[in-house]
């Protein structure tokens, strides 16, 4: 598997753009509320954090069967950034795992719905996984309904607390 990165993608209002080192001023800001760590832990990252951040997963992975791809989500009408999604994917597996953050500005809008709609069609429509899946707190209502939207479901699998949503195995 190779970790060149992944290619552009469109939805309907979005533009995923391959991440890039020189978004991480933009990105600072977009990321910057510390309500968007209430699930996941930690705390804002600077811009000099996000640019070592950005070129150690712009790096790609040491593990030549694991790619890691990321986005950031361009609001095309507003042409600014507002978050992003990413992918972890095992070649041997035909597996993805995913993620999604959308900055609290732009939050309500359903734009994470859309952009992890469109990164499940991505990645399955382009052969890269045929399971995706991805690990959502029970608490975290809004991820469980980007998760679904996404067309996965949740399984009774659970790591580190979060459940195991998934689309593909079973068909």
């Amino acid at each position: 598997m190779t970790n060149s990165g992944p290619d552009p993608f469109s939805t309907e209002r979005l533009d995923a753009l391959p991440l890039r080192v020189a978004y991480a001023d933009e990105m600072a800001a977009v990321l910057a509320d510390p309500a968007l760590h209430t699930y996941t832990g930690g705390a804002p990252e600077t811009a000099g954090e996000l640019r070592v951040r950005y070129a150690r997963q712009t790096a790609g992975s040491p593990d030549p069967g694991v790619a890691w791809w990321n986005w950031v989500l361009r609001v095309r009408d507003e042409g600014c950034l507002a978050g992003y999604v990413q992918a972890t994917v095992h070649a041997r597996e035909a597996e993805a795992e995913i993620a999604w953050v959308i900055g609290t500005p732009w939050q309500g809008r359903g734009y994470a719905k859309e952009a992890a709609a469109g990164l499940v069609a991505r990645l399955t429509g382009t052969g890269a996984a045929r399971t995706v899946v991805a690990h959502v707190r029970p608490d975290h209502t809004a991820s469980a309904a980007v998760a679904a939207a996404a067309g996965l479901a949740p399984t009774e699998a659970w790591c580190d607390g979060e459940r195991r949503w998934e689309r593909g195995r079973a068909g």
